[in-house]
């Protein structure tokens, strides 16, 4: 005969959704029944409104099934109680109420900062199908979209939902295995809506994206900085300084000279630069295969040799991106290239970027080295 254990220990293998722990560990089971051929399964949502309500109900029938496929099956959902709500804040927390978990020792998350020195280049669409070829070689990825005013990576992700609220931490929302947070969902106008925020209100938003934002255990989280050297960028690397930087340019003499800026003033911030992207780098002609110089090509290269010499130091250009209409689209329909049209010059390019970024050593800037004199 069916046991409680065997059931709880198959719903042990039952990750929620947002969290991507195991509901027993997070105590949202609130109790099994058993009678005969009939399992009955109380299940604690975080808030009453959870968007994951049915894919939560759906992986734990699954996850019973598989001990007899003839069982019938019952979820019975109930809401935490506050004080059950600040225990899984706590336990998540690791005991600790507030703190920057990216600026934590123990961290292992590479945070790479996605910058240029103007708009137009593409870098915040480029962050997103970094992002998901990264999740396609089996890595865990967030973004935050730190360009606050002017906010593009929801819509390209098509994660527009609102993060779950949990005594104050924030679930973000998520799609195609990515989190992502940014300032839309707390404008009550919508996307229409201008954010007028001086420079401390900047920080401050950034603070919290990084401290009350439950990202859980990320191989990777990218920033995609807004364009320039201001008040993001600055904040940034005082926020997390073993964040690295990504430097993006178009191929044009005109965007080269302020992105070479772009990454001098990381250097200047005690910041890693670890390589730069060409993007928007010629237009593959489909029936040939040609490229045509639209916007300039070969600026990624030189930036890379300016940028070495400028912080003594040796950086790559990780590689050349080709214009493709379907990069624009994929971004107008939340559907990133990457996936859309996987075998696309740009998407290949994307790619091996990513394989690139997957294997590179997280680097020692800011880390103490836990190193005592003698």
């Amino acid at each position: 005969m069916l046991t409680q254990d065997q059931v709880m220990d198959a719903l042990s293998k039952v990750l929620d959704p947002e969290i991507r722990r195991p509901l027993t560990e997070l105590k949202m089971i609130d109790f099994v029944e058993i009678e005969s051929s009939s399992v009955k399964v109380g299940v604690l949502l975080t808030v009453s409104g959870c968007p994951m309500r049915t894919e939560i109900s759906d992986s734990v029938k699954s996850a019973i099934l598989k001990l007899d496929e003839h069982l019938n099956i019952s979820i019975e959902f109930s809401v935490m109680s506050d004080e059950q709500r600040a225990n899984l804040r706590l336990h998540l927390k690791g005991g600790v109420e507030r703190e920057n978990p990216f600026n934590n020792p123990n961290n292992l998350t590479k945070v790479i900062a996605i910058a240029s020195g103007k708009g137009g280049v593409g870098k915040s669409s480029l962050t997103v199908n970094l992002a998901v070829a990264l999740t396609q070689l089996g890595r865990t990825v967030g973004i935050i979209d730190a360009d606050i005013y002017g906010h593009s990576i929801p819509r390209l992700l098509n994660a527009l939902g609102a993060p779950t609220m949990v005594e104050g931490m924030m679930m973000p929302p998520q799609n195609h295995g990515i989190k992502v947070i940014s300032t839309l969902p707390f404008k009550k106008g919508g996307v229409n809506e201008p954010v007028a925020f001086r420079g401390p209100m900047l920080h401050k938003m950034l603070e919290q994206f990084l401290v009350d934002v439950w990202w859980g255990d990320l191989d990777f989280l990218l920033i995609d900085l807004p364009p320039g050297t201001g008040d993001v960028a600055i904040s940034m690397a005082h926020l997390v300084p073993t964040s690295q930087v990504i430097v993006v340019t178009s191929g044009h003499e005109a965007s080269a000279e302020v992105a070479i800026r772009a990454g001098v003033l990381a250097h200047h911030l005690k910041q890693r630069v670890i390589g730069v992207i060409e993007n928007l780098s010629g237009l593959v002609v489909p029936e040939t295969g040609q490229l045509i110089d639209v916007f300039g090509m070969g600026a990624g290269l030189e930036i890379a040799k300016q940028l070495s010499a400028a912080t003594n130091s040796n950086i790559d250009l990780l590689g050349t991106i080709p214009i493709d209409p379907q990069v624009r689209l994929g971004g107008d329909s939340g559907e990133p290239i990457i996936l859309s049209h996987p075998d696309a010059p740009a998407a290949k390019a994307i790619k091996s970027i990513a394989k690139t970024l997957s294997v590179m050593p997280r680097g020692l800037v800011g880390q103490t080295l836990k190193i005592d004199p003698v």
